[in-house]
């Protein structure tokens, strides 16, 4: 699993990209497939490191020229949009975004037994990623909600909306922020509650999925036939007054065609299996 969320410059850096390989066809200089030779192309860029502005490089471009997540949904970018908080996590993303985007960085995105084993960080059976108390030694460990949700924002944590990935200790991993900041997608259909666990040990599913795509509809909308995955990790938008989903067990449900601004992911890459 990545060590960081994707953030902002990655995906700044991933539709430039795309990007030039649309000029490159346009020109008659062949069309390159999205990760072939991306970081040589867009190495001149001026400004690229520090994320400069993309919604003007796709004004122009054909949304039918690629259908696949970001790429697709460009017919609806607003004049003026930037990704100028370039270590911050990307947010606005819905499934198939994130999905897209894994697929041309030749990644994958976590299912919630995947993303849940890499949170805690080998410590099992604590509250959180970090051990069993929330502020260890007065410190804070990932970037919460402080104060009573939603109308009093202390940000006594040093930030009032999303931080820069990193701005918080990694858990045993070495992975950051799994916790806090922004939620984060994975693959699995969302229900309520998992299957009954396994009565003997030799039965416990290894990397146990999630149900079907129409098992997770939200049974209280029974005519919007939308399915949603399971999102992990929480924001800095949970509060201990109001849904202290900032644990590595806590769960919710997102539609996939959604997006909001406390909801990103990351990646990961699956070992080749064995012969």
């Amino acid at each position: 699993m990545d060590a960081r969320i994707v953030r902002q410059s990655h995906i700044a850096r991933a539709l430039l990209a795309v990007a030039l390989s649309v000029c490159c066809a346009c020109s008659g200089a062949g069309e390159a497939s999205p990760g072939a030779g991306r970081d040589p192309a867009i190495s001149h860029i001026p400004g690229l490191a520090s994320a400069p502005s993309v919604n003007g490089v796709f004004r122009n471009l054909d949304p039918d020229y690629h259908r696949a997540g970001y790429v697709a949904r460009l017919r609806s970018l607003v004049l003026g949009a930037t990704w100028l908080v370039a270590e911050h996590p990307v947010v606005h993303v819905c499934f198939a975004d994130a999905e897209a985007f894994a697929q041309w960085e030749g990644k994958t995105l976590p299912t919630e037994a995947e993303w849940e084993f890499a949170a805690r960080g080998g410590l099992d059976g604590m509250a959180y990623a970090w051990g069993a108390e929330f502020l260890p030694n007065d410190r804070y460990m990932a970037n919460t909600w402080q104060g009573e949700f939603p109308w009093e924002n202390r940000g006594s944590d040093g930030y009032e909306r999303t931080s820069p990935v990193g701005a918080f200790p990694p858990n045993g991993y070495g992975l950051h922020d799994m916790i806090g900041n922004v939620w984060e997608w994975t693959t699995d259909w969302y229900v309520p509650k998992h299957p009954r666990e396994a009565i003997k040990a030799c039965c416990v599913p290894h990397n146990p999925r999630g149900p079907k795509a129409d098992e997770s509809y939200d049974p209280c909308q029974p005519d919007i036939k939308i399915p949603r995955k399971v999102i992990k990790g929480g924001s800095h938008l949970c509060a201990p007054n109001y849904c202290r989903r900032y644990r590595p067990a806590a769960r919710f449900p997102e539609p996939i065609d959604t997006s909001t601004c406390h909801l990103g992911f990351r990646c990961i890459v699956r070992p080749a299996p064995q012969q």
